[in-house]
């Protein structure tokens, strides 16, 4: 005779309610406890930080797959929260020069209803400040590097 097995307890440590409520206490102490944002990060935090930059710097996620176009918007968005900074990004992240359909536009602006992505996330991907104007993800009325409206 076969027992039934108990179903499986899904692991809620990686759920975003989860997420949020560390993210959320981190906060609450760092503002009360008095220390600095800008700090060490925790463990967990660190290795993630880690690993999201070697899989941008290989292109393969967790060392197998590749990375597609959406992974690496993600991972830099990711790495940006984290604090960490576009110059530094820009090292180990190759760009890869690719030719634009017709399609772009529209598909730009999809993704950034979706995602929400800051408007420097792009050019890791190989899509300018022009195009980003054009699909009105960038403001047009600023010059130089305050061409980026924040998207908060």
């Amino acid at each position: 005779m076969k027992k039934a097995r108990a179903p499986k307890v899904q692991n809620r440590r990686g759920s975003p309610e989860a997420i949020e409520k560390r993210r959320a206490a981190r906060f609450f102490n760092d503002v009360l406890g008095g220390r600095a944002s800008s700090q060490r990060l925790d463990g967990r935090t660190q290795k993630r930080r880690q690993r999201l930059l070697k899989e941008l710097e290989t292109g393969k996620a967790r060392g197998t797959r590749d990375l597609k176009p959406l992974d690496v918007l993600l991972r830099v968005q990711e790495l940006l929260e984290l604090g960490e900074g576009v110059s530094a990004l820009r090292k180990v992240v190759k760009v890869k020069k690719v030719g634009f359909g017709d399609d772009v536009p529209l598909a730009i602006s999809r993704l950034h209803k979706a995602y929400n992505f800051r408007p420097e996330v792009y050019r890791f991907v190989g899509i300018g400040d022009e195009l980003l104007k054009e699909v009105g993800v960038v403001g047009s009325g600023a010059k130089g590097k305050n061409l980026v409206k924040k998207a908060r």
